[in-house]
């Protein structure tokens, strides 16, 4: 009796720990290849098809393979010229600062300094319209980048030069 009780007890907990893992998403950096395979060379931004930057690619990716990546686009001779800076691909529900929910999708972001830090905008990709925005804040005696979303394990940010975003996955 006493045995059974306890191939019981180690049973429910093997199934418990299993269902839990289960759950729980596991993020990590996506790769060059991933990078170059999911966004792609020129996005729809509004009424054009802009040219990006694929080695300024930076992202990461979950147990089923939705990412979520930006990239810099080349503006240059373009209207968005000044309006934005990077393309984002949005393949997991992200919430920004707390407030901003990007839904799966394609975005474009744009910024400008403001005295609190860095005013960060989110724009829907197709349509140029603003979806709201957050205030990234300075971490000094941090290397730059361009812009870098770290795994949540690592970082819950996302960082733009010397300034860094939270984020959650909900």
């Amino acid at each position: 009796m006493r045995w059974a009780c306890w191939m019981l007890l180690w049973v429910g907990l093997a199934v418990a720990a299993s269902g839990q893992t289960a759950t729980r998403e596991r993020w990590r950096a996506a790769t060059p290849v991933e990078l170059e395979a999911a966004l792609p060379a020129r996005p729809a931004v509004e009424k054009e098809h802009i040219e990006t930057e694929m080695r300024t690619a930076n992202g990461i990716i979950n147990s089923h393979n939705q990412m979520i990546a930006a990239v810099v686009l080349i503006t240059a001779g373009y209207a968005a010229d000044g309006k934005y800076s990077h393309f984002l691909l949005v393949q997991s529900p992200l919430v920004l600062d707390g407030h901003l929910t990007l839904k799966p999708g394609n975005y474009v972001v744009g910024w400008r300094r403001s005295d609190e830090g860095l005013e960060v905008h989110f724009f829907d990709s197709a349509k140029g319209t603003e979806l709201g925005s957050v205030i990234a804040r300075p971490e000094p005696g941090t290397r730059v980048e361009s812009f870098h979303i770290w795994p949540p394990s690592e970082h819950k940010d996302i960082q733009i030069g010397r300034f860094f975003l939270p984020y959650s996955l909900p």
